[in-house]
């Protein structure tokens, strides 16, 4: 049974899976709480594989990109849960994620694109592109979103999911096939955990990092007065 964390955006989720199911989840869509609703959601996962017998054999976490403090917080609790429970973590691309659920939300074309668009603020989106292998067309990056984004997919039929793509739809040029507004979530993170675990693919406990793409930028509070 794998533990699947994923709090890179403003929803915090947990979702326990085996086999390509997924047996118990819980999610929370309150911003900036994540700090309060992790510890709680996993507990409840814990006891919920004792009521069924079963014992966790991994914990995954999504790297990012995404929220800065909320990949912390995911990352620092998957670490001590897997330190304590002496088992493997597993990474888990957040883009990676979002474009699988596109896969599963699609009819099977060999020629489909998929490009998640994660909301990082005014018109900047992180994004990447993939194919139905789950190969790069276009690597991970943080983009501001022009008229003249993604030109290099023209052509291709694409899918774009994520939470940004409302603001990609006022600007972008390029015909899309489908537009899926989705945040990322734990149930999403499944496949790729299974094929992690499956593969040994998994994260150094003391010395991994969550993927940001960029560096953060601390922002001053505005004066009360």
């Amino acid at each position: 049974m794998i533990l699947n964390i994923e709090t890179s955006s403003k929803i915090c989720s947990v979702a326990l899976c085996d086999e390509g199911a997924v047996w118990y989840s819980l999610e929370s869509e309150t911003e900036m709480d994540h700090s309060t609703k992790l510890a709680p959601f996993v507990e409840n996962c814990m006891k919920e594989l004792t009521a069924r017998g079963h014992k966790l054999d991994a914990v995954a976490v999504s790297m990012g990109p995404g929220s800065y403090t909320g990949l912390r917080i995911g990352l620092s609790l998957a670490k001590g849960l897997c330190f304590g429970k002496n088992i493997p973590l597993i990474g888990v691309s957040t883009l990676e994620l979002l474009a699988v659920k596109a896969m599963f939300s699609s009819d099977f074309d060999p020629d489909l694109t998929f490009v998640p668009l994660i909301d990082a603020r005014r018109m900047e989106v992180y994004t990447a592109a993939y194919n139905l292998a789950l190969n790069q067309v276009m690597p991970p990056q943080a983009l501001i979103l022009t008229e003249d984004s993604y030109r290099e997919l023209d052509g291709k039929p694409l899918i774009m999911i994520g939470d940004g793509v409302e603001k990609a739809r006022e600007v972008l040029k390029i015909p899309v096939l489908k537009w899926i507004d989705r945040m990322p979530r734990a149930t999403d993170m499944t496949a790729l955990s299974e094929k992690a675990f499956r593969k040994g693919e998994f994260l150094d406990i003391a010395y991994s990092t969550p993927f940001y793409l960029k560096n953060f930028q601390a922002t001053t509070p505005k004066s009360r007065l």
